[in-house]
């Protein structure tokens, strides 16, 4: 895995903010990047992999369980004020959606892409063979050592131990009772696994990615630090959210995809993670339309404002200055 994983992982954050300018800015500047397929078309999954190259990766959700009806029901009926706020439609339940997983992989296998990493789940062996055969490294989060033992048994080359000071969604295959309260480092340390580990979640200084390194993780993958890189595709209104120092908090919730998530704390968050319903995509489609009027009016209290717990360390630059500042070593 050394001769793909550098020291340093530009984490796959989906949603807008990673883009191939910025896979390929870290690559350039001795980090490895990870494309995000995870709520885009097939089409526009291969579009992306044709515009970068090099030592990087590509992150794929793992379908889960059909979301309860009842429930997701319940959660639009909840959100119709939210509709009107921002003059749209809330859409029909979708209650089955797969996110066209087996195209996606299809796609990395057909282009060679180098490193896989699988999230919300395992894959089947079947997949994580396919995909090794045509010369993929396979990583799968995880967040507990249960998860790691089941991960393991799919035969991945690697795991990634994520913390729950992780930006954006957790990988926890238990969201009922994921609450985010462990440390990388308490995950790294839970996590024994005869393959290479890398440790990711709540990263925010050089001196984190030192500590997770000594402590044996092989990489250690940073998401939130590079949400303001030039080459980001992160939204103007939560670069305005977080440049403004409007953030205060961040908080772990399911309003806006039925999926445990860490966000910074908004409007939406306030009124909606205590009623929030288990049910990723069908609440991630329901929310969809208010989250994209919200953005369009530049509005960051209705919007899911991804990062991780190490928000207020975020700065602007370029990604070679941002991969510059936090390899081990670096003296910022």
């Amino acid at each position: 895995m050394h001769d793909l994983i550098r020291p340093l992982v530009v984490a796959p954050m989906a949603g807008g903010p990673s883009t191939p300018a910025l896979v390929t800015a870290a690559t350039a500047a001795g980090a490895t990047g990870f494309l995000a397929a995870g709520y885009k078309s097939p089409p526009a999954v291969e579009a992306e992999l044709r515009a970068v190259g090099g030592a990087y990766g590509l992150n794929i959700f793992v379908p889960g369980p059909p979301a309860d009806g009842r429930a997701v029901e319940r959660y639009r009926e909840l959100l119709r004020p939210e509709a009107e706020r921002y003059g749209v439609e809330l859409p029909a339940l979708r209650l089955d959606d797969d996110d066209r997983f087996a195209e996606k992989v299809e796609l990395a296998i057909a282009y060679g892409v180098p490193l896989v990493s699988f999230t919300f789940g395992v894959p089947e062996r079947a997949v994580v063979t396919a995909l090794q055969r045509a010369g993929s490294r396979v990583l799968i989060t995880v967040t507990s050592a249960g998860e790691a033992a089941r991960a393991l048994a799919a035969g991945p080359d690697a795991l990634i131990a994520q913390g729950g000071g992780a930006g954006g969604h957790s990988a926890t295959t238990s969201p009922a009772g994921f609450t985010g309260d462990t440390t990388t480092l308490e995950v790294l340390a839970a996590v024994k696994a005869e393959v290479p580990i890398v440790a990711a979640g709540g990263v925010a200084v050089a001196a984190d990615v030192e500590r997770l390194l000594a402590a044996g993780a092989v990489a250690v993958q940073c998401g939130t630090a590079f949400l303001l890189a030039d080459e980001a595709g992160t939204r103007p209104a939560q670069r305005e959210f977080m440049l403004a120092g409007r953030a205060t908090a961040t908080v772990v919730t399911r309003a806006f995809t039925g999926h445990p998530a860490r966000a910074l704390r908004n409007r939406f968050t306030d009124t909606y993670t205590p009623a929030a319903p288990i049910g990723y995509p069908a609440v991630h489609h329901l929310t969809a339309p208010i989250r994209a009027a919200a953005a369009q009016a530049a509005d960051a209290e209705g919007i899911n404002l991804w990062a991780g717990t190490g928000f207020r360390s975020a700065r602007s630059g370029t990604t070679a200055a941002l991969v510059a500042t936090l390899m081990p070593g670096s003296q910022s």
